[in-house]
């Protein structure tokens, strides 16, 4: 436990020390400029939505950014270039590519009208001389935390699986002490969910789903690689809840239709039933896409909440310019980092649960 709370405590400092880099760090050192910008630029509230945003480059401290690759498919076909490319600052210049001139603006690439080469913003800064992109395959640091986490699972459990190569039951050693309760963890939940041995059929999607994402929140934890993570994404949550959603829509069978179609059965003559079919049957059809909505949702907002809030923790030394408010910020941060490593299960957890749930509800047989 003295070895986790030093790593938490090292993240922790490290992320602060990244976020007071862009304050502290000034070429003449001179510390009325700085305060300057701070009153001028810093605002708390864009700060942490900021942060809650993926981008198209991996921000490691001032000075050090990592930048990548833009891949764009056009009417000229396809354009690639880093993201470097664009410069930094809220007016960059075009990048000129095939004929044509490409502007960053919100994190979203935009291609200048055909003979302009100079982009003129609105009020809101958005391009109002271009339009958006909408065959946009650029790598985000999201995508980069997909790709870290794939290959951490691949890493993680073909080591483990080497370990009961033979077939034979084996005591675990090595990675495997750890793989193995996690495991066993999510085969019990799917147990307890999917009746008779029909579990074993989903046991391997929901062992994925349940170290993907909690794989993917530790991860976010770690500064500089995924702020928030990718399952502070909308879109990778969507896509995880709508997987699931298929997979249940597939397997669906004959009583999973009657519940929902014929909720009263024969208990009732059909002439009792139908005032009350009127109200039952659309809620039974709605719910069969509130589910999945709910998932991603949950996921998504847990996650992305814990972020937010550290930031905003940070952020009250900056909005009251006194290192003091370090005594209360600091400690709260340190709180909130911990507790966030008891969401990231959770989450995991409860979003691999429900997925049993629906599934199982799905495929249960008639007698249930």
């Amino acid at each position: 436990m003295k070895n986790y709370a030093r790593i938490i405590l090292l993240l922790v400092v490290a992320s602060f020390a990244n976020f007071a880099n862009a304050i502290s760090s000034n070429p003449h050192n001179d510390l009325e400029k700085v305060e300057e910008k701070i009153e001028k630029e810093f605002n708390a509230a864009e700060h942490a939505i900021h942060h809650a945003l993926d981008a198209h480059e991996i921000h490691v401290a001032d000075g050090f950014v990592i930048p990548l690759p833009i891949i764009l498919w056009t009417d000229n076909g396809l354009v690639t270039f880093m993201s470097s490319e664009f410069g930094h600052g809220e007016h960059t210049a075009p990048v000129e590519r095939n004929g044509m001139s490409f502007v960053m603006s919100h994190e979203k690439v935009y291609q200048l009208n055909a003979g302009e080469h100079h982009v003129e913003f609105d009020a809101e800064h958005h391009p109002i001389n271009a339009t958006k992109i909408s065959m946009d395959f650029s790598i985000t640091k999201n995508v980069v935390a997909i790709f870290l986490v794939a290959a951490l699972l691949l890493f993680v459990f073909i080591r483990s699986a080497k370990k009961y190569k033979g077939g034979k039951p084996v005591a675990p050693s090595g990675i495997a002490k750890w793989t193995e309760p996690g495991v066993v963890f999510v085969q019990d939940i799917a147990k307890e969910n999917i009746e008779g041995d029909k579990y074993k059929r989903f046991t391997p999607y929901l062992l994925t789903l349940f170290f993907f994402i909690f794989f993917g929140n530790l991860l976010g934890l770690i500064p500089f690689i995924s702020n928030p993570n990718m399952t502070g994404s909308i879109s990778i949550t969507l896509l995880l809840a709508t997987i699931t959603f298929v997979i249940q829509m597939m397997n669906s069978k004959k009583t999973y239709w009657l519940h929902i179609l014929d909720p009263l059965g024969n208990s009732l003559p059909w002439y009792g039933k139908l005032p009350l079919y009127l109200i039952l049957v659309p809620i039974e059809i709605a719910g069969i896409f509130i589910k999945p909505v709910a998932l991603l949702i949950r996921l998504f907002a847990n996650i992305t909440a814990g972020h937010i809030i550290v930031v905003s923790l940070i952020s009250i030394i900056f909005v009251n310019e006194s290192l003091a408010w370090a005594g209360l910020a600091v400690p709260m941060t340190l709180f909130i980092s911990v507790l966030e490593l008891l969401v990231a299960f959770l989450q995991a957890y409860i979003f691999t649960m429900l997925a049993a749930m629906y599934i199982g509800s799905a495929v249960e047989s008639a007698h249930h």
